[in-house]
């Protein structure tokens, strides 16, 4: 089971470039990179409801749940 981060899609959507939201919300380019990629293990609420802010969107809009998506770490 897996979790899909969608951030690059709403990005896209809204016409944001990712050094914009990292500046805004205070995170380094490099670490939004390797959340955009789903590198990540997790996420602060306070970081993703200043994404969520910023690109007036929901949490849902970001991140998706997919049965059938293995997770990197092998974790189920």
């Amino acid at each position: 089971m897996g979790i899909i981060v969608r951030l690059d899609v709403m990005l896209a959507l809204r016409k944001v470039r990712s050094k914009d939201l990292a500046q805004h919300i205070g995170i380094t380019e490099s670490n939004l990179s390797l959340l955009k990629s789903g590198k990540v293990r997790g996420i602060r609420f306070e970081t993703l409801s200043a994404i969520c802010s910023y690109l007036q969107c929901q949490p849902g809009d970001i991140l998706v749940f997919d049965p059938e998506v293995e997770s990197e770490a092998g974790d189920d």
